[in-house]
C-alpha cells in the first residue's frame, strides 16, 4: 500500500470523447497547477496520487470506452497503486447514480459544469482569477478555443444538451482575452469550437455574432491560422462565409455535419432542413469562398433507414465530393427523440454501409488530392516522424485530415513554410519546400 508523505501531490488527468472535453481538462489542469499540484495529461509514469478522469458518453462506443477506463483505475486504487479516483464530464453527467453503485472503488463524481466542485474535493478553493488557466495538451503552436457551452438544437438522436446542457455563449471580450493569452505562449493557429458554432452570441446578443467574434480574433497578435469546426446548416449565418473568404487569418476550411440527405431521414432526425436546401447551401458556399474544402460527418443506421434511402446519400456525397467526410453508426441513446422509434437497422447494416461511404469517400479524396500535385501551399509543421516532416495545409485540421509529409533536413515546428507537392495518396499529400 502507498504511504502518506508530504510530496507534491500528482494527478494524472485522462481524457476520453472530443476536443471539447479536452478542453475541459486543460483548463482544469491549469488551475489545479496554478495550486500547487503536480498534474500532468495521460501520464506514462507510475507516480500518481490522484487520477481524475474526463469522461464521454455520445454514443455507445464512448460509454464503453469510459466505463472500461474507470473500471481500470478501479483496479488499481484496490491495489493501492493511486490513493484518489474522481470522474467527471458527460458521462458522470448523465449516469452518475447508476455509476456510483456499479463502481464504489470511485471516490466522487461530477458533472460537465463542476469545476468548482472538483477543486473543492481536492480540498483546494475555486479561485476566479485563475479562470481561463489552461495546460495545453497539444503541440505548443495550436489549441482549440471552445466559444460556447450547450446547445439548443432538437436533434432527435443526440443526448449531448442532456449531458451539456443549454446553450451558453463565451463573451467574445473574453474569448478575445484567453486567444491572446495562447498567443502569447506561441500558439500560431485555433481551432474553434463548440456544439454549434452557428448559435454563437443568440443568447448573449440576441443575434448571430460568429462574424464578429471571427474578425476580433484576427486581430489578435500571434495568431495566424482559424478554422472552424461544427457549424450546423440549418439558419446558418451568410455574412460569415464573407469574413472566410476575405480575411486572410482565417483558414478557407468549414466543418458541417450534414448527418444524411433524404429528407425523410432529416425530418425524423429534427434537423430543421431539407436535402434542397442542404444543397443549395452547399453550392453558395462554394460560390462565394471556390477554393473552399468542406468537411461533414454522416450518420447510417438511423431507424428506418432503408437500402434506398442509404443509396440516395451515397449518390448525393458522389455529386457532392466533400473534401474531408466522417462517418458513424447510429447509437440508440435513452431519453432522447429518437429513442422512442425502433432501432432497427442491424449493426451489421450499419457497419456494412458506414464502410461503404468510406470507400466512395476514399476514391473521392484521391481523385482531389491528385488536383494538388504541382500546386504550392502555405503549411504548418506538426512533428516529425522517421524521416518525414508531418505538416498541415490551412484546409487541414490535426488528427482527422490530410497531412503533408516533407523529406528536410532540418525544419521547426509551429513554423510555416511553403511546400509544393509532388505526389498524393488518398489521405497524404508528399511535398517539398520552396523560397
Amino acid at each position: 500500500m502507498r504511504t502518506k508523505s508530504y510530496h507534491k501531490r500528482k494527478v494524472n488527468v485522462i481524457t476520453l470523447g472530443c476536443s471539447k472535453n479536452l478542453v475541459d481538462s486543460e483548463h482544469l489542469m491549469g488551475e489545479l497547477s496554478a495550486l500547487g499540484y503536480d498534474v500532468k495529461h495521460e501520464r506514462d509514469d507510475e507516480e500518481q496520487d490522484i487520477v481524475i478522469i474526463n469522461t464521454c458518453g455520445f454514443i455507445e462506443s464512448a460509454k464503453e470506452e469510459s466505463i472500461q477506463t474507470i473500471l481500470q483505475f478501479a483496479e488499481a486504487k484496490n491495489k493501492g497503486w493511486i490513493e484518489k479516483l474522481y470522474v467527471t464530464g458527460c458521462l458522470s453527467e448523465r449516469y452518475k447514480d447508476d455509476l456510483k453503485k456499479e463502481i464504489p472503488e470511485v471516490d466522487a463524481f461530477f458533472g460537465t459544469r463542476d469545476l468548482p466542485n472538483v477543486l473543492k474535493q481536492l480540498k483546494t478553493d475555486y479561485q476566479k482569477e485563475l479562470t481561463g488557466e489552461r495546460l495545453l495538451t497539444t503541440p505548443s503552436h495550436y489549441a482549440y478555443l471552445k466559444i460556447s457551452e450547450g446547445c439548443d438544437r432538437p436533434c432527435s438522436f443526440c443526448a449531448i444538451p442532456l449531458m451539456r446542457g443549454n446553450h451558453i455563449s463565451v463573451p467574445i471580450e473574453t474569448l478575445v482575452e484567453q486567444a491572446q493569452k495562447l498567443a502569447d505562449r506561441g500558439v500560431k493557429e485555433l481551432l474553434l469550437i463548440a456544439q454549434d458554432l452557428t448559435y454563437y452570441g443568440l443568447d448573449l446578443y440576441k443575434k448571430r455574432r460568429l462574424a464578429e467574434l471571427l474578425e476580433a480574433l484576427s486581430k489578435v497578435n500571434g495568431i495566424e491560422w482559424i478554422k472552424l469546426h461544427y457549424l450546423f446548416p440549418s439558419g446558418f449565418p451568410e455574412d460569415v462565409l464573407y469574413v472566410v473568404r476575405d480575411n486572410p487569418k482565417v483558414c478557407k476550411y468549414l466543418d458541417m455535419p450534414i448527418q444524411h440527405i433524404n429528407n425523410e431521414m432529416l425530418k425524423n432526425m429534427k434537423r430543421g432542413i431539407t436535402r434542397e436546401k442542404t444543397t443549395e447551401l452547399i453550392y453558395k458556399i462554394r460560390e462565394i469562398i471556390p477554393d473552399v474544402a468542406l468537411r461533414t460527418s454522416i450518420m447510417v443506421g438511423f431507424p428506418g433507414e432503408t437500402d434506398e434511402q442509404f443509396q440516395e446519400l451515397m449518390d448525393w456525397l458522389k455529386e457532392i465530393k466533400f473534401d474531408r467526410l466522417g462517418v458513424f453508426t447510429y447509437s440508440h441513446e435513452e431519453n432522447t427523440a429518437a429513442y422512442l422509434m425502433k432501432d432497427n437497422v442491424p449493426k451489421k447494416v450499419k457497419k456494412q454501409r458506414a464502410d461503404a461511404v468510406m470507400r466512395q469517400q476514399e476514391k473521392i479524396s484521391f481523385e482531389l488530392n491528385q488536383n494538388k500535385i504541382g500546386k504550392i501551399f502555405k503549411t504548418i509543421i506538426d512533428r516529425k516522424e522517421g524521416e518525414y516532416w508531418i505538416g498541415r495545409t490551412e484546409y487541414d485540421s490535426p488528427d482527422i485530415d490530410n497531412e503533408v509529409l516533407i523529406k528536410y533536413d532540418k525544419l521547426k515546428t509551429g513554423e510555416f513554410y511553403n511546400v509544393k507537392i509532388l505526389d498524393a495518396e488518398e489521405f497524404d499529400l508528399y511535398g517539398e519546400i520552396v523560397n
